[in-house]
């Protein structure tokens, strides 16, 4: 793996600690959302958002599958396990169940931003996603309609396009895989590059992608959960020296977000970033989180997997209950899949996680996945096992759109800092 036992070290000391970054000379890459499960009007997209936990959930069952592959069960969490694959034949939702009608945006989930491949490049527009650790993008040679309207690799127009002989592949919830074999070539991301980058064109992909406006992902995760078994693209390029500093930022709204590769962007954010060192193997895990509504702490002592490829926030559906209990007027809204309601005007503006510094809190805006009726909405966290251990949530873009954060290699940790004024939420 790119963490060197010294940096772990370091990390191990890092407890809460604010400890500003320097900058250095990063690239800036600026990209975008479309939120699939807001409706642009506001509705909540309820078979949407169940389209989005299946793939949440069997992301992270074949992350867990490749951690088992690469590490071995030592390195999973306690309490986490290899779930059945999820499908949306047994999680999906019940018909609509207001009578306003639904206006459809975009089915785009991700924050997309155009990254190049190969001699002379081929631009792809990716998601880019701390959730995962390989990097997929399609092929000349999917020919299936679900390809049609997607930017594809030929590595017959690449100087440095080579071959290997391994295949990559991950199933899906609607019975379909995205695979494809294994390349490597010349990567670029806003002038960052990695050369000899090992990928997959993919030439099949799953349905469920094939609406979606962008092409691929680009994993930023750490090695050990690659399902290439391969460097990802960030540490091939600190290794090649294409950056200083092993560290990347996210700053995430529906204007204005920008991935800043090699340090952090502190015009985007004001103070210092307060890290918490990362906890565990292949994810940007941290560990010693709270969970308060006001100053009621209704979780503790859990770990925090942060994900900016899903829009959601996982937890225990016990913890998550106990969250929504703090709530006045919630109730389970769809008990298979965990979304909880609430009264649209007790919508809070106080629920906060904690890692032992500050509380970070999520705005009202940002609680919200949209309305269920003209005076019950939906809120961004969901009780759900997702395999990944009995005290661990998932948290995705619902809070990371409240803070800016910062993720190091370099210390093995991540950070919070607050978004400047005017960059606030909400978004």
């Amino acid at each position: 793996m790119f963490i060197k036992a010294g940096l772990i070290t370091l990390a191990l000391a890092l407890t809460a600690s604010a400890s500003p970054l320097v900058e250095g000379r990063g690239s800036r890459v600026p990209f975008q959302k479309r939120d699939g499960i807001t409706t642009q009007d506001g509705w909540f997209d309820h078979k949407r958002a169940v389209e989005i936990v299946v793939r949440d959930h069997n992301k992270h069952r074949q992350n867990l599958m490749n951690l088992f592959t690469n590490v071995g069960l030592a390195a999973f969490n306690e309490g986490a396990q290899i779930l059945p694959i999820a499908n949306m034949s047994q999680s999906a939702p019940p018909e609509k169940r207001q009578a306003e009608s639904l206006t459809d945006e975009e089915n785009d989930v991700y924050w997309e931003g155009r990254i190049s491949i190969g001699t002379s490049s081929q631009s792809f527009s990716i998601d880019f996603d701390t959730g995962s650790a390989d990097l997929w993008i399609p092929s000349a040679k999917c020919t299936s309609s679900y390809c049609s309207r997607k930017d594809k690799y030929d590595p017959s127009k690449s100087s440095t396009s080579a071959k290997k002989s391994s295949q990559f592949s991950i199933q899906y919830g609607d019975g379909s895989q995205v695979s494809g074999p294994e390349y490597t070539d010349t990567v670029m991301v806003a002038g960052v590059t990695a050369k000899g980058q090992y990928f997959s064109p993919v030439d099949t992909i799953s349905p469920s992608f094939g609406s979606e406006a962008v092409d691929g992902i680009l994993g930023l995760a750490f090695p050990a959960i690659s399902n290439l078994h391969r460097s990802p693209f960030f540490n091939t390029a600190k290794s090649q020296g294409a950056v200083k500093s092993g560290v990347f930022g996210f700053k995430l709204a529906k204007a204005g977000s920008e991935l800043y590769l090699g340090g952090t962007d502190s015009s985007l954010y004001t103070g210092s970033i307060e890290y918490h060192p990362v906890t565990g193997a292949g994810f940007w895990q941290i560990g010693g989180a709270s969970l308060l509504v006001g100053s009621q702490t209704v979780a503790s002592g859990f770990q925090t997997i942060i994900d900016s490829g899903t829009t959601i926030i996982y937890g225990p559906p016990d913890e998550v209950a106990a969250l929504y209990k703090a709530i006045p007027g919630s109730r389970v809204y769809d008990a298979k899949n965990g979304f909880y309601s609430f009264p649209c005007l007790s919508t809070p503006s106080d629920v906060a996680f904690n890692w032992g510094g500050k509380s970070w809190t999520i705005s009202a805006d940002n609680f919200i996945l949209g309305k269920a009726s003209l005076t019950e909405c939906i809120g961004a966290i969901v009780g759900r096992d997702m395999g990944l251990g009995s005290k661990t949530w998932l948290v995705g873009d619902s809070f990371m759109k409240n803070v800016y954060t910062a993720f190091s290699f370099d210390s093995n940790s991540v950070g919070f800092a607050s978004l400047k004024q005017g960059l606030l939420p909400p978004v």
